[in-house]
């Protein structure tokens, strides 16, 4: 199976203005840009054919060629994420049989989670797309309700039935929990949803001829159009393994990773 990952990447984020350059600062003392550590990430997952940024502005496309990657330009009318990774597959005339849509905004992305979703679309060929979750610890669940109380978008959360189909993804906490009614304090019923996709090409194809429905629009979700098209959508529970995973949602989130960074040495 050849697989690729596409990167998309914008500069005119609604929340978070030039996101893709924002300066993260190692433990080492040196600074990298969120771009370049996504990148990073995408190049140290097993099984991978080639690893592409796709962008529509030539800031970007300009650091992601200093640092080595290649680059696919794309229109500015892309609303989204998925969007852009299928505009690039057709504009560069990309041959794969499973195309992986790394966010740009998760450099706390472990490899693993990647390679977990590969191996689940290998043995499921009747999945059309995939995507992790994550189980939310004490801490991370913390950190979604402070978001939501400080009104800020932080993290998704994903419902799904017994199969692990997806039912819901929402920027809210979802399910409700009553702290009172919990079997046990450390084993939250809420998972994280983990921004990486990975689709057959066929399903990528047509994701663009279909409308953007009223969820997507008001939750702000792209995988959303794909449930209100009538398409499941395969959730895949992957482990952090003891490391800490946060996406880069808002310029507060900007301590947060780089605290996760420290963890990590």
């Amino acid at each position: 199976m050849k697989s690729v990952i596409i990167i998309p990447a914008r500069y005119a984020s609604s929340r978070y203005m030039g996101k893709p350059l924002a300066l993260l600062t190692l433990p080492d003392g040196r600074q990298k840009s969120l771009i370049e550590m996504s990148y990073e990430t995408a190049c140290k997952v097993v099984g991978i054919d080639a690893v592409y940024i796709a962008t529509d502005d030539s800031r970007i496309a300009n650091a992601a060629k200093d640092f080595g990657a290649e680059v696919i330009m794309t229109s500015y009318t892309c609303r989204n994420g998925t969007e852009r990774c299928a505009e690039a597959m057709e504009r560069a005339g990309l041959e794969a049989d499973l195309v992986i849509n790394l966010q740009g905004d998760a450099p706390l992305t472990p490899p693993w989670f990647i390679e977990d979703l590969i191996r689940a679309m290998q043995a499921d060929p009747s999945a059309d797309m995939a995507t992790p979750v994550l189980r939310l610890d004490k801490e991370t669940y913390a950190l979604f309700r402070e978001d939501r109380l400080n009104n800020r978008v932080g993290g998704t959360t994903a419902v799904f039935d017994r199969n692990f189909h997806a039912l819901y993804f929402s920027k809210e906490v979802l399910p409700f929990l009553d702290p009172t009614k919990l079997p046990h304090p450390d084993l939250i019923p809420a998972f994280h949803h983990v921004g990486v996709y990975a689709y057959r090409p066929e399903a990528l194809r047509d994701y663009g001829s279909w409308p953007e429905g009223p969820l997507e629009k008001l939750e702000g979700l792209e995988q959303l159009r794909f449930l209100e098209n009538g398409h499941s959508i395969k959730c895949v529970e992957v482990e952090a393994r003891g490391r800490v995973f946060w996406e880069l949602n808002n310029p507060e989130d900007i301590a947060r990773i780089e605290s996760a960074l420290r963890l990590m040495v």
